[in-house]
C-alpha cells in the first residue's frame, strides 16, 4: 500500500512540472487580441460582444504535433470574390428555411461553453458541454457499450483527449492566423441588417469550424479503436435537455456534427469542410505515433 501511495505520488509530481512548461502560464500574460478594422476579418458579436477567446493558443505545447501549423489547410476564399457572396447566401438561406430536423441537429451539437441569456440588463451564462467534451462522453458511451475494462477505459479516453487537445492546438492556430469574418457579421452587411443565426457565435473568429476539426479528430481514433461501423446512441446532451440520438458510426456522427455549424449558421461550408480534413489529419498523426491496444 505505502509503496503504491509513494509510486501515484511520484507520477502526479512529475506531471504536475512536466506542465508547468505547457506554455499556458505563459499565455495568460500576453496582450489582449486587438479586432482588425480590415474588411473580411473577424468582429465581435452579438449578443454579447466578447473578447476574443485564447488568441495566443497556437503556443501551447501540442501532444503528438511537431508543431501548431503541421496541417495547413488551404486558406479561406476572399471576402471580396463571388464565392463569399455565394457562402453567405447559402448560410443565409439554410437558416431562414431550417427544417425541424436540421434545427434540433443545431441544438445538439452547439456545444457551446460560452453562451449567455440576456434578461434586461441582466446576463446569464448558460452551461454547456463543450465540443470536447462532448466527444469524451461519447468515448465513455463507446466503452460501456463494449463492457471495456478500467485499463481499456483510460486507454480510450486517453488518444481522443490527445486527438482533441491538439485538434484544438491546430484548429486556433489557423484561426487567429486567417482572422476570418463570421456569417452573422457577413450577412447583416450585405443581406439583412437584423438576421441572428440560430445559435449563438461563439466569440473567435470562423475559419476553420472548431466543432468540424475536434470531432473528425477525436472519431477518426475511436474508429481505429471500435471499427468503422460501430453503431451507438449519444446520450451525452440528455442533462442539457437534449434527447438521445442514433449514429450507425462515429464517422457519421462526426459529418453531422460539422454540418450543425451550418444549419445554426455560425460557419460557412468552407470552415465545415476543410475542418474536417484537419481534424482527419491530426486524428490520423495520433493513431499512428501512439499504439492502440
Amino acid at each position: 500500500h505505502k509503496r503504491s501511495v509513494e509510486y501515484g505520488e511520484a507520477v502526479a509530481k512529475h506531471i504536475i512540472n512536466w506542465s508547468r512548461e505547457d506554455g499556458y502560464l505563459t499565455t495568460r500574460g500576453l496582450a489582449r487580441f486587438t479586432p482588425s478594422r480590415d474588411p473580411g476579418k473577424w468582429q465581435q458579436t452579438s449578443p454579447d460582444y466578447m473578447e476574443a477567446v485564447e488568441p495566443y493558443w497556437n503556443q501551447i505545447r501540442p501532444m503528438v504535433l511537431t508543431k501548431a501549423d503541421q496541417f495547413l489547410i488551404a486558406p479561406p476564399c476572399d471576402f471580396t470574390s463571388e464565392k463569399f457572396k455565394k457562402d453567405c447566401r447559402e448560410v443565409f438561406e439554410t437558416v431562414n428555411n431550417l427544417t425541424a430536423e436540421q434545427r434540433n441537429i443545431a441544438n445538439f451539437w452547439d456545444c457551446n461553453p460560452f453562451a449567455t441569456q440576456t434578461i434586461g440588463h441582466l446576463m446569464l451564462s448558460v452551461k454547456k458541454i463543450s465540443p470536447a467534451g462532448h466527444w469524451i462522453g461519447i468515448t465513455g458511451v463507446a466503452a460501456k457499450g463494449k463492457s471495456r475494462s478500467l485499463m481499456e477505459t483510460l486507454h480510450d479516453y486517453s488518444l481522443v483527449a490527445v486527438a482533441v487537445f491538439d485538434g484544438i492546438i491546430a484548429c486556433w492556430d489557423e484561426k487567429y492566423r486567417s482572422n476570418y469574418i463570421r456569417p452573422v457579421t457577413a450577412i447583416q452587411q450585405m443581406f439583412s441588417p437584423t438576421w441572428e443565426p440560430v445559435l449563438q457565435t461563439p466569440p473567435f473568429p470562423e475559419y476553420p469550424s472548431g466543432h468540424s476539426v475536434i470531432s473528425t479528430s477525436a472519431a477518426t481514433v475511436l474508429t481505429a479503436i471500435y471499427g468503422e461501423n460501430f453503431a451507438y446512441t449519444d446520450d451525452v446532451e440528455i442533462p442539457y435537455g437534449l434527447p438521445a440520438r442514433k449514429f450507425g458510426s462515429f464517422m457519421e456522427a462526426a459529418s453531422e456534427a460539422a454540418l450543425s455549424r451550418l444549419y445554426g449558421g455560425i460557419h460557412f461550408r468552407e470552415a465545415i469542410e476543410n475542418g474536417k480534413i484537419m481534424g482527419k489529419n491530426v486524428g490520423g498523426l495520433v493513431v499512428q505515433k501512439i499504439k492502440l491496444r
